[in-house]
């Protein structure tokens, strides 16, 4: 006998029960995001290696060491994707959305994949919900996005719940805080770990993103970005933090928090949710006004964010879904003679809309309601030889325990009462 195959390390099967959950967690991200005026958007599984470069920036980790990347038989360079940003600005201009509406607001729930290390609630195929609002250079924008992503979690019963806010500038103001963080961690350079050092000449910003205890030590000394924003920066970020007052969402200002992707401008934050563990963060995004243009379209202010599901899904367990698999009615057959009769009932109940389980064993009156009972049916359809000869069939609410006979052309009208 030949070995069975097995899924690939980080990949996981969604099976039955945990799909439930999975819908559960779709319909209301639909009907949330429809209430908000977002329209989703889906957008294919594999992209040119070069979206991503250009997009997210080659010295990132995702780029440099964690796409899944390959050339085809053609000599093209494809990447599966490994965030939903950059596909969506590709669509974005390819399609001139711009052109439909002044401002584009999107959404969208799709996998994604990375070569990273698997670990609790995150995969080398993963998944993730968010949105991306096109179009206002406003912080009201930033305000309604921010407001989304708190209240959809908060909708689902999500406690602890912290958000970490932030501005990093315009262009202006990062380059002249990247020089004053550069001289700052000069004089530490041999203290650094090899990834702070190669990130000291590429993109300095990104030590900030450390998880090492001595650089974050180091770091704690260091220039804060908040001391270099333009003026129009920091009435920007400063209505904000109004709007967001006004909404009545609590925030935490973190000026060390500049997110790891390079097309970050202005407007950073992440929220998280002390449910989670050490592995705490639920979501995270921020304003990129520079994205569209830096991928061919024409200059066009933005702001999204992204949440991964796996890991939102870790902390609700069994809240999305308060029921078991149920049917309403399930069909009992008792002998050979009324095989053909209960296929045809249980169609017809389908098609009705109702559901309805069967047996397809041929199993014992016993297993058939232990059966119906697992399922939690709430009635039992039963049609034995003496039924089918008398045109009639057995009711039997499972519940009360209770049953009567009643003829078959009466039986659309029981099931619905």
């Amino acid at each position: 006998m030949s070995p069975s195959i097995r899924s690939i390390k980080g990949t996981a099967d969604i099976l039955p029960d945990a799909s439930k959950q999975w819908q559960a967690l779709e319909e209301k991200l639909h009907s949330f995001m429809t209430i908000h005026g977002y329209k989703e958007i889906r957008t294919p599984a594999f992209e040119h290696t070069n979206l991503f470069a250009r997009g997210v920036g080659e010295d990132t980790d995702i780029v440099s060491k964690e796409m899944y990347s390959w050339v085809d038989q053609g000599g093209t360079a494809l990447t599966l994707k490994p965030e939903l940003t950059a596909p969506v600005v590709r669509a974005f201009i390819q399609h001139n959305l711009n052109k439909i509406s002044p401002v584009t607001k999107l959404y969208y729930m799709d996998a994604l994949f990375r070569r990273e290390r698997p670990q609790k609630g995150r995969l080398r195929q993963f998944h993730q919900f968010g949105v991306e609002a096109f179009g206002s250079p406003h912080p009201e924008q930033d305000a309604e996005v921010i407001a989304i992503a708190w209240s959809f979690f908060q909708s689902l019963g999500i406690r602890e719940m912290v958000l970490n806010l932030n501005s990093i500038g315009s262009s202006e103001c990062r380059e002249n805080y990247r020089s004053a963080l550069q001289n700052f961690l000069r004089p530490h350079l041999g203290e650094l770990s090899e990834t702070s050092q190669q990130r000291f000449d590429t993109n300095p910003l990104r030590i900030l993103d450390t998880k090492a205890p001595h650089e974050i030590e180091i770091l704690k000394n260091a220039p804060l970005i908040s001391e270099f924003l333009t003026s129009e920066d920091a009435n920007h970020f400063r209505e904000v933090k109004a709007n967001l007052e006004t909404l009545q969402i609590p925030y935490t200002l973190n000026n060390r928090m500049v997110r790891g992707l390079d097309y970050y401008t202005r407007t950073t934050f992440e929220i998280t949710s002390g449910a989670l563990g050490a592995q705490d963060a639920l979501c995270g995004g921020g304003r990129y006004d520079n994205l569209v243009e830096t991928l061919g379209g024409k200059p066009t202010p933005a702001i999204g964010f992204a949440a991964g599901v796996e890991r939102l899904l870790l902390i609700l367990e069994s809240e999305l879904i308060r029921e078991n698999d149920s049917v309403h009615v399930y069909t009992v057959c008792l002998g050979d003679a009324p095989r053909s009769y209960i296929m045809e009932i249980t169609h017809k109940l389908r098609k009705m809309g109702i559901s309805v389980g069967t047996d397809m064993l041929r199993r014992s009156m016993k297993a058939q309601m232990r059966e119906a009972n697992k399922l939690n049916a709430t009635l039992a359809i039963i049609v034995g030889e003496t039924e089918l000869e008398n045109q009639t069939v057995v009711v039997k609410e499972l519940k009360k325990g209770t049953q009567i006979e009643i003829p078959m052309e009466k039986l659309e009208e029981a099931v619905k009462s």
